[in-house]
């Protein structure tokens, strides 16, 4: 079942999800709303020119850090600092460029300029993070997502250079601060570097756990 959203700041049950994980459709994308999204494990996944629609998948593809899959050619890469791993550095332009990236079976971007403005704008407030991966001075690939306790949600990622995003998400899993990558859909790339699929219920529970002081220490993570 599909649920129109009205004006008041709440959500359906996650669990009411359709069997694709389409929850609900409409609403906004207020910071408010987002960071109620985000803490009911629930995202906003929609094309340019549609409706705002929103989505709980039942089983959740996540990388639990210490789980992730780094083959060796990955390791020579890292160990020769091929890349320069920045964070925060340059937020709107990762989000610019994930957008531009052409997918298979997609005829244009789910990152619409309104998508883009609203993660700004959480970036802005503290509650959105980049992880971006530099050659010579320039930005050739990364990702960014939302932080919610422990957990980190990953929207999108690019490259530019072979194994830049790879680079940006393994130091992601390495630098400590996240207990669960939420990677929300899976495909094989991430299921190759050990992402898997687990219950929602599980993922709940990971997703509102206690989070560690340390962790969420605004200094250590640059925010």
């Amino acid at each position: 079942m599909v649920f129109e959203l009205g004006a008041s700041l709440a959500f359906p049950d996650p669990s009411l999800a359709d069997e694709d994980g389409w929850l609900a459709i409409g609403g906004d994308l207020s910071t408010a709303r987002l960071l109620l999204a985000y803490q009911n494990g629930i995202f906003p996944w929609y094309s340019e020119g549609e409706p705002i629609c929103w989505y709980s998948p039942h089983k959740r593809c996540v990388i639990f850090p210490d789980k992730i899959i780094v083959s060796r050619s990955m390791e020579t890469v890292i160990a020769k600092n091929i890349f320069e791993i920045r964070i925060n550095t340059a937020f709107e332009k990762v989000i610019k460029n994930c957008s531009q990236i052409r997918r298979a079976n997609q005829d244009g971007t789910w990152i619409s300029s309104d998508m883009q403005n609203a993660y700004i704008n959480m970036f802005e407030k503290g509650f959105a993070r980049s992880v971006e991966a530099w050659q010579d001075g320039k930005l050739v690939g990364g990702l960014y997502g939302i932080i919610i306790n422990n957990t980190f949600c990953g929207e999108s990622m690019f490259s530019k250079v072979s194994n830049a995003s790879k680079a940006a998400l393994i130091s992601l899993c390495r630098d400590g601060h996240f207990a669960m990558i939420d990677c929300q859909l899976s495909n094989g790339h991430l299921l190759s570097m050990g992402a898997e699929l687990i219950e929602r219920k599980d993922y709940m529970h990971i997703l509102n756990a206690e989070p560690d002081s340390e962790k969420l220490d605004p200094h250590r993570l640059n925010m």
